[in-house]
């Protein structure tokens, strides 16, 4: 099966675990191989798109609740939101790599790489969510992420413009604010989630920078300007503003440019 349907397989699966085992699949896979290019959508694809398990509850973002890590629940309930991000962002990578024809193989092979490292990143979390004594789908989630996704269906310019380097790029600036409460916590499941947190942000720029990287090439294909673009998609797509404080120093080796930079409020963090 071409690599990108396979993708569009694992997409619609809905058991977490399964996912997870087939996107890694997945990833090993085309390690070793090059991805053809040619055009794989056809009518009637986007059934079954993305497949979640029946829990967690979706609810709005503002339904969601408070998670002070200063308790015993509400730790774990702040890690099963990480680990819903995550199970989404499975999802958001998968759908990037199947969803747009007419990119290069290097393309697909850097989203199912993301895939990948976003399904270790799941594994990670809910393994320590079962240490805590709960699993995921134990407590509400939001469809944020996904929302997005649904917006830019058809247009991956706005897909790399506003969820990798948008929305994705956001937990570059949240990471470090949650590891710091974790911190004053100080327990030992608290300090377990700094370190997986850790990894998950160093992974997380690598991922903002790929996302970068084709929004650019995207750009420069179309012969239009990256940054004065990106306010327009955003505004156009209704894209959520950025709000300080701004981790300007995984923002510069994920790629923003020192003008994009000093829009946030600040300058290169290099």
């Amino acid at each position: 099966m071409h690599p990108r349907l396979s993708a569009l397989t694992a997409l619609r699966l809905t058991d977490p675990e399964e996912k997870v085992a087939a996107t890694r699949a997945l990833a090993t896979h085309i390690a070793s191989e090059t991805i053809a290019d040619d055009p794989v959508r056809v009518p009637g694809d986007e059934l079954g798109v993305p497949g979640r398990p029946e829990r967690p509850l979706r609810v709005s973002a503002m339904a969601v609740g408070k998670r002070s890590p200063f308790n015993t629940e509400g730790r774990a309930a702040l890690v099963h939101s990480i680990c819903h991000i995550e199970f989404n962002a499975i999802n958001l990578a998968l759908d990037a790599a199947w969803r747009y024809d007419g990119m290069p193989a290097r393309y697909y092979q850097d989203w199912l790489r993301v895939a990948d490292e976003e399904a270790q990143h799941f594994t990670l979390l809910h393994a320590h969510l079962q240490t805590m004594g709960w699993r995921y789908g134990d407590f509400t989630g939001h469809d944020g992420l996904w929302s997005m996704c649904e917006k830019t269906r058809d247009d991956v310019l706005a897909r790399m413009a506003l969820v990798p380097r948008t929305l994705e790029a956001r937990g570059l600036d949240a990471t470090p604010l949650i590891q710091a409460k974790l911190k004053r916590v100080n327990t030992p499941d608290a300090l377990r989630a700094v370190e997986i947190l850790d990894i998950i942000l160093r992974d997380e720029v690598g991922h903002v920078a790929i996302g970068n990287h084709w929004y650019r090439w995207l750009c420069e294909r179309a012969g239009i300007d990256a940054e004065a673009a990106y306010p327009e998609l955003v505004a156009r797509y209704e894209a959520p503003r950025l709000k300080p404080p701004f981790n300007l120093e995984a923002r510069t080796r994920a790629g923003f440019s020192d003008e994009e930079l000093k829009a946030l409020g600040g300058g290169s963090a290099a």
